[in-house]
């Protein structure tokens, strides 16, 4: 039982620090590309390839510190489709920013989903799922937004992108605080028994 339970313990403290880190690159994600990148069109290419590559990556890694990407399905698919996405936004952005939209929202549906699967198998394991299902269900939401958004006649930019980004930083912070809320009322209780 308590090999169980510092198990649990070690897997909460891996996720409270990736939920926190990713908060912490997406929100700085974001204040680049509504204040730097919107007029600085090289940065923005830069910032739309590197996005889907930091997703990638972050899903590696997170795979890996939880048994590895044959154990985790959903996110070794998502580590390969972010990847991919990273890559055709390089090949978009030739295109247009309404193209490098349209992969945006593909990926946001396709990746959400496996966000969404990864929550839900890590349920009863650890706390704050709740809110990574929230995210992947509006990540695949805002992904049809996108490609909607791609084939209409208004002007797109770095900016269009932002919004998702800030989203999703919003719910790794909560899912971050949330388990650390949830880790000081379990040590308060263990010390007042």
């Amino acid at each position: 039982m308590s090999a169980q339970m510092n198990r649990a313990q070690s897997s909460s403290g891996w996720l409270k620090s990736y939920y926190y880190l990713r908060f912490a690159v997406s929100a700085a994600w974001v204040l680049a590309a509504v204040t730097v990148a919107k007029s600085a069109p090289p940065l923005a290419a830069v910032m739309l390839v590197a996005y889907p590559a930091w997703d990638a990556l972050a899903n590696y890694v997170d795979a890996q510190r939880s048994g590895g990407l044959g154990r985790n399905k959903s996110q070794l698919l998502n580590f390969v489709v972010s990847i991919l996405t990273a890559i055709a936004v390089a090949i978009a952005l030739g295109r247009g920013m309404a193209a490098v939209l349209a992969v945006y929202g593909v990926w946001a549906v396709v990746s959400g989903a496996f966000q969404l699967l990864t929550a839900v198998r890590r349920w009863k394991t650890s706390g704050a799922q709740w809110a990574m299902i929230l995210s992947g269900a509006q990540s695949a939401l805002a992904g049809l937004f996108f490609v909607k958004m791609a084939g209409g006649a208004e002007a797109i930019g770095i900016a269009n992108v932002a919004p998702y980004a800030a989203f999703g930083a919003f719910y790794f912070l909560v899912s971050a605080v949330w388990l650390s809320v949830g880790d000081m009322l379990r040590k308060s209780r263990q010390v007042a028994s």
